[in-house]
């Protein structure tokens, strides 16, 4: 009598155990896997984004581009204060040299000496701000449009409207809106920028509601603010508006528009464009 197979017998392993559907279901896994790695490797090349959509820079990168700036500022304030590098060490050796008197007051002189170096790089920085600011203002003074490059360069929510309004002589009169108000700034001989002022309050007081209206002259005569000064005299003003005030009146503003006159994009001492450097420097 034969024999007859069992139903019930395994199936054979191996390849000829995977059907065309196993296939095909493997196939599209791997796939699947490979454009999964694709999108992850193109991602991860992307690199992360910032609030505003840019590649997010490295700090180490970041630190070099502060570096090379430093250097730039440097070496274009030192073509104009030759004694930059003087007055910089002599600044560096005095404060170093009294951090080390007081360690060696203290019965501990060498572990004072790295507090030393510290405070005495500080300083030098410090002084090298100054000098480089100074340097700057005295540059772009008297030049058209250095009323407007220096609000610009002011730190903080500041929304500033160059060259509202204006003459053939390049007088002009800029727009700055802040916290504090409206403010109102005239550059150019005063006798030609007072009446531009006064129009120009009387039709920003027709739409600024109950907000304050300052008006500043630019210059060194009684009654104006020097150009060196500007940027702290706007920022010491008082604040009188709330953030949802402020929303409300730059809305307002909007409907008198910008510039109404060419204005310089900054101003040009010796026929050369201030770099952003020197603009970098100022700011700290």
């Amino acid at each position: 009598m034969a024999r007859s197979k069992s139903p019930d017998s395994p199936a054979p392993t191996g390849k000829a155990g995977r059907g065309p559907t196993a296939a095909r279901g493997r196939g599209g896994s791997t796939a699947a896997g490979a454009k999964a790695g694709a999108a992850q490797g193109t991602s991860g090349k992307a690199g992360k984004l910032d609030k505003n959509g840019q590649p997010k820079v490295g700090r180490l990168k970041r630190a070099g581009n502060q570096v090379r700036m430093i250097k730039q500022a440097y070496s274009l304030t030192r073509k104009n204060d030759p004694k930059l590098p003087w007055i910089m060490l002599i600044a560096f050796v005095a404060v170093a040299a009294v951090v080390e008197l007081l360690g060696i007051l203290f019965g501990s002189p060498f572990l004072f000496i790295p507090l030393a170096i510290l405070l005495g790089v500080l300083v030098a920085l410090v002084v090298f701000g100054r000098r480089a600011q100074g340097s700057a203002y005295r540059q772009v003074e008297g030049q058209p449009g250095a009323a407007a490059w220096v609000l610009e360069g002011m730190r903080g929510d500041w929304q500033v409207s160059s060259g509202v309004a204006g003459t053939t002589q390049l007088d002009a009169v800029h727009r700055v809106l802040g916290r504090p108000g409206v403010i109102l700034v005239g550059e150019g001989a005063a006798s030609r920028v007072r009446p531009l002022l006064a129009q120009e309050k009387k039709k920003v007081a027709r739409i600024s509601g109950d907000a304050p209206i300052y008006d500043i002259l630019v210059g060194d005569e009684e009654g104006q603010v020097p150009l060196r000064k500007l940027s702290a005299h706007v920022m010491k003003l008082p604040r009188n508006l709330s953030g949802a005030e402020l929303n409300a009146l730059r809305k307002r503003l909007a409907a008198l528009g910008g510039a109404r006159m060419p204005v310089p994009g900054g101003p040009l001492p010796g026929g050369r464009q201030m770099s952003v450097s020197q603009r970098q420097v100022r700011r700290r």
